[in-house]
């Protein structure tokens, strides 16, 4: 399978616009009108889904070649759906914050599954050939 359907490049087109949309209309302001007061980890935070987001734009027009962004989004999301949300559910620990995170990460964990296409994920890269590692070897 070397070639994917028009359906599922538009699908993956509208994954990216979503991200790019719903994701970066919360993180760029943010970034943009940020103050001091922003710890290390916020601000690591906060950078890294802003250049989430722009790479995402990326992907509307080259959907195949950013493919592996939508495997970062689906495997980032369910990281901190199992190591951050998790325990504080089971420590009945959640605010208002934490229940919105979790639930912009479900639809991420919904929506990544459906869209990526698992078949060319792993026809090009788990079984694939990889690039070489050193220049002039076959």
């Amino acid at each position: 399978m070397t070639e994917l359907s028009t359906f599922r490049l538009y699908l993956m087109r509208a994954l990216y616009l979503l991200i790019f949309v719903a994701m970066g209309s919360l993180v760029w302001p943010q970034i943009l009108r940020h103050d001091a007061s922003w710890g290390l980890v916020h601000g690591v935070g906060a950078s890294l889904l802003g250049a989430l987001t722009a790479m995402a734009a990326l992907g509307i027009r080259y959907p195949v070649q950013m493919l592996p962004l939508l495997l970062f989004e689906f495997l980032w999301k369910s990281i901190w759906l199992l190591a951050v949300a998790v325990p504080l559910w089971s420590e009945h620990r959640l605010d208002a914050d934490v229940i919105d995170n979790i639930q912009a990460c479900l639809v991420g964990i919904v929506l990544c599954p459906i869209v990526i296409p698992w078949r060319y994920v792993f026809t090009h890269y788990v079984i694939g050939r990889g690039d070489r590692w050193r220049p002039g070897a076959a």
